[in-house]
């Protein structure tokens, strides 16, 4: 009897980042050892010299790097497990489902209007679509919800006389654009400066620049296809699709929410009065004295509260989630917030979340804990990764890996350089599609790097940022692309048929936002 031949099994991220360590822990005792020493001129001047040092190869120290990968990252750690355990009591609650459907009901009922029949009332309810998606990808980093969102869209689109590829990209690729240009995703951008040492979310104002050219250009490659499809009466993957099998959530009425509102309301008022005149907004390198701003979103939510709450539970819990990211930017550009400050902020909307839901303290608390095992495995692999790093230091040779580096690109300039980042973002998404176990791997040794090479580190983030999500959209290795073809009913090799010209501008395009992080004064950069 012949043994059937076992079929290739892609490696898991974990087992990727362990046999980094243990290839980092043979490097120990291979590459010589150095440091890079500070020294001041007696001009009272400072510059960095590099010297040789012996080398401390490491041994059993590969199966303690989990721990002190997981000490030294305690906090982004954290971070990620309560923002994590967060947005599951909101998405438990079906708050986010409720508005896209109301949104998804609103497009639909464009068509009454004659201007909008002029302009096309597939071209406005597409763009919206897409626009509404890219702005949760930045935000919020939506990905894994587009799953179940692409097969609601699909439906949609057809009735519009469009193709299924037309439905895949409104939601998902809209996503994963947004994704890839975020300004506010605290899985990529939070976790990737903080691991930079630079301030989070810093750096804002250009980003968000990015996420509307990387927006536009999304809108015009569907839009042409989609219209190209409405020309010939046929698509790609043809229109058949994939069934919907979303329902929309009931309205949810409960007395909790009335007593979440008022708290809510409460605090946020007490807030702005108490702390509306210590608001310096920062932007770029001017700085505005801004007392109005607190007061003003202080109003703001509780107009919304009162309104949203007459509708339904779930859209107070939107009004809520829509203010903490307002309340977010405010804090971060006027009052200096950190990943704790944020992390309570997000904390707070999980728990009163919970409370407006309906859910007894246990519920919350399961709910909480559901969410951060979700997202456990992310947490983990930062502390995983964060080991290669350690391994690296203790055996005294990061040193002498940065140097070797900057005299292999020696007078090659800095667009080289950054180049040469962001291929390597590119490639290795190939290998590990997770960005948090990217930004903890190669920020570490990514962002000194930079400066030995005179590279703003925010260039160097935003090099990870486009390395990490452009070629999520067409890569094998994606669980959610694979998915959402499996959903749609469309194969791989159609896909990448479809979608591999327009990753391939995606790169182009980033590298094009790059080089503005060169040679311009820009704000946080």
């Amino acid at each position: 009897m012949v043994a059937k031949k076992k079929r290739f099994e892609f490696p898991n991220t974990f087992v990727i980042v362990f046999a980094v360590i243990l290839v980092a822990a043979i490097a120990t005792w291979i590459v010589p050892g150095g440091k890079y020493i500070e020294t001041v001129t007696p001009d009272g001047s400072k510059s960095v010299l590099f010297e040789p040092v012996e080398s401390v190869p490491q041994t059993w120290q590969v199966v303690t790097a989990l721990y002190h990968g997981f000490v030294k990252q305690a906090g982004v750690i954290a971070f990620i497990l309560i923002i994590g355990g967060a947005f599951w009591i909101v998405n438990s609650l079906k708050a986010v489902d409720a508005g896209i459907f109301s949104f998804l009901k609103f497009t639909s009922s464009l068509g009454r209007f004659r201007l909008f029949k002029t302009i096309g009332v597939g071209n406005i309810v597409l763009v919206l679509i897409m626009l509404l998606f890219s702005l949760f990808g930045a935000v919020f980093g939506m990905s894994e919800e587009a799953i179940a969102f692409t097969l609601l869209v699909i439906p949609l689109v057809h009735s519009l006389g469009y193709d299924t590829l037309t439905g895949v990209c409104a939601v998902y690729v809209a996503a994963h654009v947004g994704f890839a240009g975020a300004m506010l995703n605290p899985f990529t951008i939070g976790v990737a400066q903080n691991m930079a040492g630079i301030p989070i979310f810093s750096g804002i104002e250009y980003r968000t620049f990015c996420w509307v050219v990387l927006t536009i250009f999304l809108i015009v490659f569907v839009l042409r296809h989609a219209n190209r499809v409405k020309r010939n009466a046929s698509g790609l993957s043809g229109t058949e699709g994939a069934d919907e099998r979303l329902s929309e959530p009931e309205p949810l009425k409960t007395k909790a929410s009335y007593a979440a509102m008022l708290v809510t309301s409460g605090i946020v008022v007490v807030f702005a009065v108490l702390f509306y005149d210590d608001c310096i907004i920062t932007l770029g390198n001017g700085s505005y004295h801004t007392p109005w701003l607190l007061p003003l979103l202080a109003i703001l939510y509780v107009a919304g509260a009162f309104f949203s709450i007459r509708k339904s539970a779930r859209y107070f819990i939107l009004n809520m989630l829509g203010f903490t990211i307002l309340f977010l930017i405010t804090g971060v550009l006027g009052y200096g917030w950190y990943i704790d400050e944020i992390s309570g902020l997000f904390l707070a909307l999980g728990i009163f979340s919970g409370i407006a839901g309906g859910y007894t303290p246990n519920r919350i608390v399961k709910e909480f804990l559901d969410g951060a095992k979700d997202i456990f495995s992310a947490a983990l692999v930062v502390g995983l990764a964060s080991g290669i790093i350690i391994i690296l230091q203790d055996g005294m040779i990061i040193d002498s890996i940065l140097n070797s580096m900057e005299k292999g690109i020696d007078g090659s300039g800095k667009t080289a350089s950054l180049s040469l980042m962001y291929g390597i973002q590119t490639i290795l998404n190939l290998f590990i599609p997770s960005a948090t176990a990217k930004a903890a791997i190669t920020m570490p040794v990514m962002a000194p790097f930079s400066d030995l090479i005179g590279l703003s580190r925010q260039a160097t983030v935003m090099a990870f940022q486009f390395g990490d999500g452009f070629t999520n959209m067409i890569t094998p290795t994606s669980g959610v692309l694979m998915a959402v073809l499996a959903m749609a009913k469309v194969s791989y090799a159609e896909w990448v048929k479809f979608a591999w010209k327009f990753v391939l501008m995606l790169i182009v395009i980033g590298f094009l936002l790059l080089l503005p992080t060169l040679f311009l004064e820009l704000p946080g950069f």
